[in-house]
C-alpha cells in the first residue's frame, strides 16, 4: 500500500511510519517539523515538509501520488497547555483536521487512521474506560479530539469517508529494535520528563498532587508502549479496507500505573535519584484513567506486547542515556 503518514517526523508518527515501512508498504511523510525531528525520517520513506495549515500544498501532496489511506498524528498534544492555550489547539486540531478532510475529499482519499484520545472521556464514571463510557472531556485538547471524531463520523456519512479513531492514553517507551533515537522537544509526559530528569537536563520532576484517592496518593495514569500503538495503527488501517466500515477502539494497559510508582521504576532502571517536588494538582486532572482494550482485541486482535513499565523505562532510557 501507499500511505500518508501526516505528523510522520513526531514522536507518535515515526513509529508508525517506521512499522508501516518493515512490512513492506510505500510511505510519504508530511510534517512542519515544529514538534517532528529530521532525525526521525527514513531513507525509504518521502519527505515532504509541509503544514496542515497550507491547503494548497495538503491538497498537492495528497493528489501526488494515489494514496490508499492516510493516517493523521498532526496535533498539539499536552493538555495542561490546552487549558492556558485554547487558541493554539483549536487552530493546529480542529481547522487543522478540517484541512485534511476536505484535502482528502479532493485527493479521493478515503480511508483514515486518527490518533485520538481517551481523554475523550473525562472524569471516569466506572474502570476500566470503555468505549460505551460517555464522553465529557476534562479538558480543552480531550474537547478537540472528540470534535475531530464528530468530524470524521460526518464526513463518512456525507463523504464516504472510511476512519479509524484510536483512543489511547500516555504513549511510552521508544522502539524496542533500538531504530528510533530522536528525543521529543520540550515533553509534558511524564516518562520523557523523568528521563531528562535522570539525565540531568531537569532539576526536578513536578509531581501535581499526592493527595488523590489512590493507594499512594498519586494520580494513576494508562501507559501503553509506543511500538504496540504503532502496530495498532496497521491493524486498523486492514480493518477498515478489509470491512468497508469504520471503527472507535482504546488501545490501553487496562491496569494504569501510579506516577509515583513511575518514577520508582525509573529510578531502579537508570540508578539515578531524580528527585521530585510536590506541587498543585492541575485542573482536569482525575484520580485514576486507565482504558478497556477488549474491543480492540475483539476486532484487530490487538493487545500489548511492549506496555509493562520496566520495558517502557527502559527503552527510553536505552535512548536518553
Amino acid at each position: 500500500m501507499t500511505i500518508l503518514v501526516i505528523g510522520g517526523a513526531g514522536y507518535i508518527g515515526s513509529h508508525v511510519t517506521r512499522e508501516f515501512l518493515e512490512l513492506g508498504h510505500q510511505c510519504t511523510v508530511y510534517d512542519n517539523l515544529s514538534s517532528g525531528l529530521r532525525e526521525n525520517l527514513f531513507p525509504e520513506a518521502h519527505f515532504i515538509h509541509g503544514d496542515i495549515h497550507d491547503y494548497p500544498a495538503l491538497v498537492h501532496t495528497m493528489k501526488s501520488r494515489k494514496f490508499d489511506a492516510l493516517i493523521h498524528l498532526a496535533a498539539s498534544k499536552a493538555a495542561g497547555e490546552s487549558m492556558v492555550n485554547p487558541e493554539k489547539y483549536s487552530r493546529n486540531n480542529i481547522v487543522g483536521t478540517v484541512n485534511i478532510l476536505n484535502a482528502a475529499c479532493e485527493a479521493g482519499i478515503n480511508n483514515i487512521v486518527f490518533s485520538s484520545s481517551a481523554a475523550v472521556y473525562g472524569e471516569p464514571k466506572y474502570l476500566p474506560i470503555d468505549e460505551k463510557h460517555p464522553t465529557q472531556p476534562e479538558n480543552y485538547y480531550g474537547f478537540t479530539k472528540l470534535e475531530i471524531e464528530r468530524l470524521l463520523f460526518w464526513y463518512e456519512k456525507l463523504k464516504n469517508i472510511h476512519y479509524a479513531c484510536l483512543r489511547f492514553f500516555n504513549a511510552a517507551g521508544y522502539d524496542v529494535k533500538g531504530v528510533i533515537k530522536g528525543l521529543e522537544q520540550n515533553p509534558a509526559n511524564l516518562i520523557p520528563v523523568t528521563m531528562e530528569t535522570a539525565c540531568g537536563i531537569r532539576k526536578e520532576v513536578y509531581i501535581f498532587g499526592n493527595d488523590y484517592d489512590t493507594p499512594d496518593g498519586t494520580g494513576i495514569r494508562d501507559y501503553v508502549h509506543v511500538s504496540d500503538l504503532a502496530a495498532g495503527h496497521i491493524m486498523a488501517l486492514d480493518y477498515i479496507l478489509k470491512n468497508e466500515k469504520s471503527l472507535t477502539v482504546n488501545l490501553g494497559s487496562e491496569t494504569g500505573c501510579s506516577v509515583a510508582g513511575v518514577i520508582e521504576t525509573a529510578r531502579r532502571v537508570t540508578c539515578a535519584q531524580i528527585p521530585t517536588k510536590i506541587t498543585s494538582r492541575r485542573r482536569g486532572d482525575p484520580a485514576k484513567l486507565y482504558a478497556s482494550s477488549a474491543l480492540a482485541y475483539e476486532l484487530l486482535g490487538w493487545q500489548t506486547h511492549h506496555s509493562d513499565m520496566e520495558t517502557l523505562i527502559r527503552t527510553s532510557w536505552e535512548v536518553y542515556k
